[in-house]
């Protein structure tokens, strides 16, 4: 969100408005960073709204961000001008930072995640829901480093043409040092099973590094069953990303057990 913020105040923007689900972790540093420097916060969820908040949006509701919950088929249609027309009548002017901030400026900032790396490396793994913060990260790559994302929604594979899409915004040559692996997501978005749940257990206990049932879980959970089947050649040097997202295993639910 680096850039994007420093675009908004550049604008004079004094409101951001923005798009999520009910685990986003985009929806929470986005409320977070506008407690923290003076904007306004508007988040757009998709689903209805509930009594009781999750911690996400609880947290967002607690950083002042306001909350419009619209329906799933209002939510497909959140990039059009006409929707975007509609949300600029009832909230008048805002800078709007698009679903998981995804724009040329996040991919801006993404790319530095890579330059902070301060040892070599073949692979880089990252969870992906929007796919933006993956094509951040290969735009920040050399020729001989390659990225896996672990796309955590069910049917992934329609974020290749999205993550093409955000690299050619950004001017990044098409490249073939990355792929996707789809096999992870476990159901679907902040869909989990027992299986989820005893290896981010287990990962705590072996590592001292929580993991989250949404996002990070997952792609820790592939990166390891991929080095078990032999996916990555012997002496491969691996960076993962923990992308954050804790907060999303309170009121998270697997078989009515919460998280």
């Amino acid at each position: 969100m680096k850039y994007n913020l420093a675009a908004a105040s550049q604008q004079n923007h004094d409101t951001l408005l923005t798009f999520g689900g009910a685990y986003s972790n985009h929806i929470y540093a986005t409320a977070a960073a506008g407690k923290r420097l003076g904007f306004r916060t508007i988040g757009i969820i998709r689903g209805e709204a509930h009594e009781q908040l999750n911690t996400t949006l609880q947290f967002a509701h607690n950083c002042g961000m306001q909350l419009e919950y619209i329906d799933r088929t209002t939510y497909r249609n959140k990039n059009s001008e006409e929707y975007i027309n509609s949300l600029r009548k009832k909230y008048g002017q805002f800078y709007l930072l698009p679903e998981g901030g995804s724009n040329s400026l996040a991919l801006k900032g993404c790319a530095e995640i890579v330059d902070d790396i301060d040892q070599e490396f073949d692979f880089i793994c990252s969870a992906c829901g929007t796919g933006a913060t993956l094509a951040g990260i290969i735009s920040g790559l050399n020729e001989q480093q390659q990225a896996i994302g672990f796309p955590v929604l069910k049917g992934g594979d329609f974020l290749t043409d999205d993550i093409q899409n955000f690299l050619q915004q950004a001017d990044v040559k098409s490249s073939t040092r990355w792929r996707l692996n789809t096999d992870y997501h476990f159901g679907g978005y902040a869909k989990t099973s027992t299986e989820l749940w005893t290896f981010i257990e287990q990962f705590k206990k072996d590592f001292d590094v929580p993991l989250d049932g949404v996002y990070t879980g997952k792609m820790f959970y592939g990166l390891f069953d991929l080095i078990k089947k032999g996916f990555f050649p012997k002496g491969s040097r691996i960076i993962a990303i923990h992308t954050g997202g804790l907060q999303g295993n309170y009121g998270l639910t697997m078989n009515n057990k919460s998280q």
